[in-house]
């Protein structure tokens, strides 16, 4: 399944996408795609709910309505560092032994196709394609990498916008260029496990005002999906409907000779195999 939220910011509605130009408005059996709806076996209802409304009458035709990011606000956004070996020498670091989390505020979340706001005092703000993971059921202690799979509820496409003054000049943890408003697109839906033939395979790319800047796969993953699901499991515990998002490959605007930052009229593209597109206008700070 293929789940979606359109609308208005604030009152978008549950859908699943159908094909590219019909959806099946579910707002009538589930309030929103969110903690509750995952962590109270959500999908399965959902997937009863698809399979029970094939008249097609049911079938509704996207009509340029704002698609919102899949998933309501999360408990939380956490955050893979240097998970690419050639993104970790681009930026002139070690690839890490284990795991480098960090965190990002959940109000950054906001839909694939809305507008980046450049933060006040800016002048390094950057891009990062990423594969993002939803969980699906409350997660802590796991077993082993295994295990994660049935922890996972999908995968999103995500952009990871940092601020690297703020991240790396500025001292103390790396949130502070993470969490300015509207520095995670989300979307456009999020894909269910079992329409990925292989998450280990998918293919990222992402285009800045139609150059392309990055280009990767998910196979060159140093920690691969489950191993994170698993790994932070040990440390926290996971919600119902949180966000990872798993690290960028190389082309990042920090690695470029010379460094390219992100400037208020830029469009940014980007995808990953399976997952869609997103679509941004880089505007000023306000």
């Amino acid at each position: 399944m293929k789940l979606m939220r359109i609308g208005e910011a604030g009152s978008e509605r549950p859908v699943v996408r159908l094909d590219e130009e019909h959806y099946l408005d579910v707002s009538d059996e589930f309030s929103d795609f969110d903690e509750r709806f995952f962590g109270s076996d959500g999908l399965n209802r959902l997937a009863e709910v698809v399979a029970g409304r094939t008249a097609e009458g049911d079938r509704v035709r996207f009509a340029g309505e704002r698609i919102g990011a899949p998933i309501a606000r999360p408990h939380q956004i956490l955050c893979i560092g240097l998970n690419y070996r050639d993104h970790a020498a681009e930026t002139g670091q070690r690839v890490p032994a284990e795991p480098i989390l960090f965190t990002k505020s959940p109000n950054t979340m906001v839909g694939p196709n809305d507008d980046v706001r450049i933060p006040r005092g800016s002048t390094k703000t950057d891009w990062e394609v990423e594969l993002g993971i939803v969980i699906g059921r409350r997660t802590s202690y796991l077993a082993s990498p295994a295990d994660a799979a049935a922890s996972i509820a999908g995968y999103v496409v995500v952009n990871d916008v940092s601020e690297r003054a703020f991240q790396t000049e500025r001292g103390g943890q790396w949130c502070k260029g993470k969490s300015a408003e509207t520095f995670n697109p989300c979307g456009p839906w999020l894909v269910t496990p079992d329409e990925l033939a292989d998450v280990g395979g998918l293919d990222l790319w992402l285009d800045v005002n139609g150059v392309r800047r990055q280009s990767g796969s998910t196979s060159l993953m140093i920690f691969d999906p489950l191993f994170l699901v698993h790994y932070l499991s040990q440390f926290l515990v996971l919600e119902p409907g949180d966000l990872i998002n798993t690290g960028t490959p190389p082309g990042v605007g920090m690695g470029l000779e010379p460094p390219v930052f992100l400037q208020a009229g830029d469009i940014v593209e980007l995808g990953v195999t399976g997952l869609g597109v997103q679509r941004q206008r880089v505007v000023g700070p306000r």
